[in-house]
């Protein structure tokens, strides 16, 4: 389908009504920018909230999620914010505030890494990229919450932090069946990219360790598990090229943000639907690409070991296939509910939603630990209709204490000097 930008003439796009839009952290203050991506305007339907101005979809969710999967479209993801890191003190600076090991990494290498409360829960949560010369910052979340955090943690330190979301633009792609994948520096279709942020999951990171049942122990990634299928990538691309840039001459379509949450629930990908005040790393399985064990103090790591080393997180994620006859998918915070002692009740909630391609309805869910791994559940969808849900364990319910565990790290640990 050939594309082209909007005319003036051409009505507004329609704001998004109906299912669910993909959970997000408070949009806070920050104004909507404008999208320069060439896409056919009159067709598509926006995002609300956190995600306004940013396309959900053109009205085929299912089509446009097959052509990403195929590395035939990029997905609009105008709603992630760019921040950038410069400074000789950078790497190190942000190492020890962080749970990542980022004073190791190289020019062209992508990880991500969480800021962590005293206490271990997620409080932002950052893709980061290095181009040899400055650090790359993408975020879902609030980035002036998150500039505002760096910022006061400056001190003395050599470094310096610009919020450069007005300037560049973020598209996501699939590389898996891209001809020069997995390489991070492959683009389609001559995409304008400044940078190109390699989606590390779901490898388990040297210094990490497997949550998720289907390779817990293993030092590296099951073949079985899901998230090999995808190659994600986030293009970060100057505004004004991409303004220039034409997708369909180029042999690509756009496609909304829904279709890349649907691959992002499918590969067991949490993101920051997952995140609640109370959400920590075990619980997500996101130690195994964010999280290095042994790297040295930072904010919430006393919390992290602990339950690492000494006991099991409380809530754990699960896949949800969804029964299909329902007409509505359930809304993120939806009650997922089980029978216990006799009497139906809560035991978790819905975080991701979407009707997939070739699954069909699936959802990612937070389930107290002690659930059953094979127990039906039930998840409340739109009009009080209840629906059947079967799972799939992602985190384990029972895991060996310290299995996985890396040895310490003897340049950074202090205490057996």
């Amino acid at each position: 389908m050939t594309q082209h930008p909007a005319a003036p003439e051409e009505r507004e796009p329609r704001a998004r009504t109906g299912a669910q839009a993909p959970q997000a952290e408070a949009p806070g203050p920050a104004p909507v920018l404008p999208n320069v991506l060439r896409f056919p305007r009159s067709s598509a339907v926006m995002g609300e909230g956190a995600h306004a101005g940013e396309v959900a979809h053109f009205g085929g969710p299912l089509r446009e999620q097959r052509l990403l999967a195929q590395g035939r479209a990029v997905a609009d993801l105008q709603a992630v914010r760019v921040l950038t890191l410069t400074g000789p003190d950078a790497l190190t600076w942000l190492n020890s505030l962080t749970t990542q090991k980022i004073d190791t990494l190289r020019p062209g290498q992508s990880t991500e890494t969480l800021v962590l409360s005293p206490t271990g829960h997620i409080e932002h949560w950052l893709r980061i990229h290095d181009d040899g010369e400055r650090l790359w910052l993408l975020t879902d979340g609030d980035a002036a919450a998150a500039l505002g955090f760096l910022e006061s943690m400056k001190f003395m330190m050599r470094v310096e932090l610009a919020d450069v979301s007005a300037d560049y633009q973020c598209l996501g792609f699939d590389a898996a069946r891209l001809e020069a994948a997995p390489a991070s520096a492959a683009v389609p279709g001559g995409l304008p990219a400044a940078i190109v942020w390699a989606d590390p999951w779901p490898e388990i990171g040297e210094g990490s360790a497997s949550y998720a049942a289907l390779d817990l122990g293993m030092p590296v990634a099951s073949p079985e598990h899901p998230g090999g299928e995808h190659a994600f990538r986030i293009a970060v691309c100057d505004r004004a090229a991409l303004a220039d840039w034409d997708p369909a001459a180029a042999g690509l379509e756009v496609v909304g943000r829904d279709a890349w949450e649907a691959l992002r629930i499918e590969a067991w990908r949490p993101g920051l639907p997952e995140v609640d005040h109370k959400s920590l790393v075990g619980e997500l399985d996101v130690l195994r690409t964010a999280v290095h064990l042994a790297k040295g103090c930072y904010r919430g790591q006393e919390a992290v070991a602990r339950i690492h080393n000494l006991g099991q997180p409380p809530r754990r994620l699960v896949f949800l296939h969804l029964d299909g006859s329902a007409h509505a998918l359930p809304a993120p915070d939806a009650e997922v509910r089980a029978e216990v002692r006799g009497a139906v009740r809560a035991v978790g909630r819905i975080t991701s939603a979407a009707l997939h391609h070739e699954l069909g309805p699936i959802a990612l869910a937070l389930v107290k630990r002690s659930l059953p791994v094979d127990e039906q559940l039930l998840v409340e969808v739109d009009g009080g209709e209840v629906i059947t849900a079967a799972p799939e364990p992602i985190v384990a319910a029972q895991r060996e204490n310290r299995s996985g565990v890396p040895k310490i790290n003897r340049d950074v640990d202090q205490r057996h000097r």
